[in-house]
């Protein structure tokens, strides 16, 4: 069995979404092969340098569950594109690019945090690549902590605020972009996050069935994808008291 789940946002203000997660760690995630994680899993990072002690003991729970036999994935969200090789060694887990396909329980599926797909909104692509260009990226981490810290908040804001006043199709994604992806990859599934919006949406590729299916996000209840012999399982629990 393998299990996938994406947009966590963990933060410290947030410590029953932290406390469900472990629970989950603890209780669910060793009895996978693999988990994978598809982006957005903190709300923010700005760089492995400045790893707080929370995020550092995320780090310990994800190294003892690898350390146990579960093999741990991780991709990049739009909030967490930051995120390097120094987490990721402490955590124990394999860094993704986006999109990667993979093979789960035998079949070939294309994994993506999903932000990419959202090509109607515009402004929002403009800014993710010039974020993910890699000069960006190096101006970026080599800003002083400060500076880093002022323009996480900034960003954070105002993506809150666009997201507001955007109507839902535009900041969901493109219907033919996702055909076209997903062709490009010649793949039959499509698994991502990032809009919030679980479900499972059936389609089609040059004339075959195929289907998206998206990962829904940890705030009131959290989501877990399900992959084995038998199919995909889509599913929320509550989290605990």
């Amino acid at each position: 069995m393998i299990l996938l789940i994406s947009d966590l946002h963990l933060e410290e203000e947030r410590p029953d979404i932290s406390r469900a997660f472990l629970h989950f760690l603890q209780d669910r995630a060793p009895h996978a092969e693999a988990l994978y994680i598809l982006g957005d899993f903190f709300e923010v990072w700005i760089g492995d340098d400045a790893i707080s002690p929370f995020q550092r003991s995320i780090a310990r729970a994800l190294r003892q569950l690898s350390d146990s036999g579960t093999r741990v994935y991780l991709m990049h969200g739009n909030r967490d594109f930051m995120l390097g090789k120094t987490f990721c060694r402490e955590a124990g887990c394999t860094l993704l690019s986006d999109p990667s396909v993979v093979e789960l329980s035998g079949e070939k599926v294309l994994l993506m945090h999903g932000d990419s797909l959202c090509t109607q909104d515009l402004s929002y692509i403009k800014m993710r690549r010039w974020l993910r260009n890699p000069l960006s990226l190096f101006i970026l981490r080599n800003l002083p902590l400060h500076t880093r810290q002022k323009l996480a908040r900034k960003l954070r804001n105002e993506s809150r605020s666009q997201t507001r006043m955007k109507a839902s199709d535009i900041v969901d994604v493109s219907p033919d972009e996702v055909v076209s992806v997903m062709a490009a990859h010649g793949v039959r599934t499509l698994i991502h996050g990032h809009t919030h919006r679980p479900a499972t949406h059936q389609l089609q590729i040059d004339g075959q069935p195929a289907q998206r299916i998206v990962l829904g996000d940890w705030d009131q209840q959290g989501w877990a994808l399900e992959k084995d012999e038998a199919g995909f399982r889509l599913g929320c629990f509550a989290f605990s008291p």
